[in-house]
């Protein structure tokens, strides 16, 4: 049966939409914050400080995303030559969102007294199966819409995935995430379905959720979305090859070069700063798991609208311009942050029980948001412009190698200093120059690619 191009878009939108709680949910504002009580608590069992506790916990998850990261960089641009070759990038896609599945439902045995161990494998497994599965399904992009109009496009696939994740945040702080010291949800109830708010159980279902939402809404995509037809290839043997004649021509392409290094920095930076964000309010204000979704319910809602609204500016002034401004502001952001604690801010001691670190705080996230979430959308319309339409997996591998390549240095670093300074706080320091180091890069890039 013929699908229509509009129903096409609409089904590619659902990825979107489907995966977005593993970043929304897990990654930043609900599990990360959980995993973060759970891991300071053995840490204090083992004989730490509180502050020593929150420094280890921190290291411990950054050091889980810097595992995770190298499996991505290595494998990314190999499986997206192969998946290019065979013409079957569809199947790639179904059987990443197997593990993807699988994974999150894991999550649910994370006991407040459980080890640590298991919880971050699981969630390591499910990031390699999404980060995977988006490839692949960027790849299909060039296919979906004229280049005038792919700006637009990939902002409003964003904008859609961010207000899946409002909407699944909202599900969850309301029906079954529980406060650590009241047991009662946002709404002021116990978690629905009779959940054991004393065994966190209402927090702990944000695993099977995510994992139901995802095998929900990807009906659309599986339903809609078609792959281009291409001709039957020995996909082993030519996708290595392929895969080697592009990372050789990579010198004589000086844009794309430029970009996959600039991205390869600032991407870093931003997985980190969303890996680490809710961590960083547990650890550093104290924030618990209500208080972290509230802010991710802000943060996430802005991320929706600044999305819609970039792509159009995308589409009308071009993707470099906006990655620029993007960038400038993350920095920004990230040196308030360094300078942002329970009871100061850059040195200035605030008076006993002062709102303004938590006002700063949510206006940081707001901000994280919005500038994170258009500079994701366009930085795949410019890697588009970079792109093959042929051989679209393959350069979304590349751009995946360059997003992943350096993924565990951000992670590594801010192990390093916060181990070093003893402080969640200090730690993001090192994501200020990878930010700068992006921005310096972009100089070199075409704004309309070199395709």
């Amino acid at each position: 049966m013929a699908v229509s191009a509009r129903k096409r878009i609409w089904g590619w939108f659902f990825f979107d939409w489907a995966s977005q709680p593993y970043s929304t949910l897990l990654l930043t504002f609900v599990f990360a914050p959980y995993f973060a009580e759970v891991a300071r608590a053995h840490f204090a069992a083992a004989g730490a400080t509180p502050e020593a506790a929150a420094a280890q916990a921190q290291a411990y998850w950054s050091g889980g995303l810097t595992l995770a990261g190298l499996c991505i960089a290595i494998l990314a641009p190999i499986l997206g030559a192969i998946a290019d070759g065979s013409g079957n990038r569809m199947g790639w896609i179904r059987g990443f969102s197997l593990l993807y599945v699988v994974a999150a439902l894991a999550l649910w045995w994370t006991t407040p007294t459980g080890g640590i161990f298991w919880p971050v494998v699981f969630f390591g497994i499910g990031l390699i199966a999404m980060e995977f599965a988006t490839i692949f399904t960027n790849a299909l992009m060039p296919h979906l819409a004229v280049r005038e109009e792919l700006g637009r496009v990939s902002g409003s696939g964003f904008a859609f995935g961010y207000a899946g994740g409002v909407v699944a945040l909202f599900v969850v702080l309301l029906l079954f995430a529980e406060g650590a010291s009241t047991g009662t949800t946002l709404a002021g109830f116990p978690p629905a379905l009779g959940l054991d708010p004393a065994l966190r159980e209402g927090t702990r279902a944000v695993g099977p959720f995510t994992a139901l939402w995802f095998v929900v809404f990807m009906v659309p995509f599986f339903l809609w979305v078609r792959e281009p037809s291409a001709p039957k290839r020995h996909p082993a043997r030519e996708a290595f090859g392929r895969l080697w004649q592009s990372l050789r021509s990579l010198h004589r392409r000086k844009s794309l070069s430029a970009y996959l290094a600039s991205s390869m920095f600032y991407r870093d930076a931003l997985n980190a700063l969303y890996g680490l964000g809710g961590a960083f309010a547990s650890n550093v204000l104290g924030w618990g798991v209500i208080q972290s979704g509230t802010f991710g319910i802000i943060a996430a809602v802005t991320a929706a609208v600044a999305c819609w609204a970039g792509g159009r500016l995308d589409s009308r002034l071009g993707p470099k311009p906006v990655i620029i401004v993007c960038i400038a502001i993350l920095m920004a952001v990230c040196i308030v942050l360094i300078g942002l604690s329970r009871d100061s801010v850059f040195g200035v001691v605030l008076a006993e029980g002062s709102p303004l670190p938590d006002r700063l705080f949510y206006l940081c996230g707001a901000l994280i948001g919005a500038a994170g979430g258009i500079l994701q959308a366009s930085s795949r319309t410019l890697m588009v412009y970079h792109a093959d339409p042929d051989r679209a997996a393959e350069a979304f591998g590349l751009y995946g190698l360059s997003g992943k390549a350096t993924t565990f240095l951000a992670p590594a670093l801010i192990t390093v200093a916060t181990s070093l300074t003893g402080s969640a706080r200090l730690g993001i320091a090192p994501l200020v120059p990878l930010l700068a180091l992006g921005l310096f890069l972009m100089i070199w890039v075409e704004p309309r690619g070199d395709r």
